[in-house]
């Protein structure tokens, strides 16, 4: 599973606070910008998409960003599903965190769209969240994430594959 991190101290704000990580690489630190604070300046390498930002914008700069926040302000806007699948299918590599109104029953598709690191404004519980991403072994559909659709598995088909 992902690594857990520590929870935020008394008074930190959560919605800051990465509590699970799919990554080995170390968490970039830098403060993130707006897009269009991003497009404007040279030396930023976080930015954070807001609904209703055009994640297309930030497509020539994929080269120097580290870190992109996908803020969702509520259970109920899913434009940073969008945002992730065009991140991931344009070749970011970078981390991709979701921030905001992130929920357990969201975890295994976002982590589907590219996300990989998880900044939830509540802390989920730890053995809900793994529930959560281990709760389909299979899928049907290629992906960010690589797994094998199942019908490859049926043919043989074993190897990884992107969507």
């Amino acid at each position: 599973m992902a690594e857990v991190l520590p929870l935020p101290s008394e008074g930190a704000g959560s919605g800051d606070h990465v509590q699970f990580r799919f990554r080995d690489d170390e968490p970039l630190m830098d403060p993130a910008v707006t897009v269009d604070a991003f497009i404007d300046q040279t030396n930023a390498t976080a930015v954070r998409v807001e609904p209703g930002d055009d994640a297309r914008k930030l497509l020539p700069h994929l080269g120097r960003i580290g870190l992109v926040e996908v803020n969702f302000p509520a259970f109920t806007d899913g434009r940073g599903y969008s945002v992730a699948r065009i991140l991931r299918e344009a070749g970011y590599a970078g981390e991709l965190r979701a921030v905001g109104d992130v929920l357990i029953d969201q975890l295994s598709q976002m982590k589907r769209c590219g996300f990989d690191a998880f900044a939830p404004d509540k802390p989920l519980d730890e053995t809900d969240a793994k529930a959560a991403f281990d709760r389909w072994p299979h899928v049907y559909q290629p992906a960010a994430d690589a797994r094998v659709p199942i019908w490859n598995l049926r043919h043989g088909r074993n190897q990884e594959q992107n969507g």
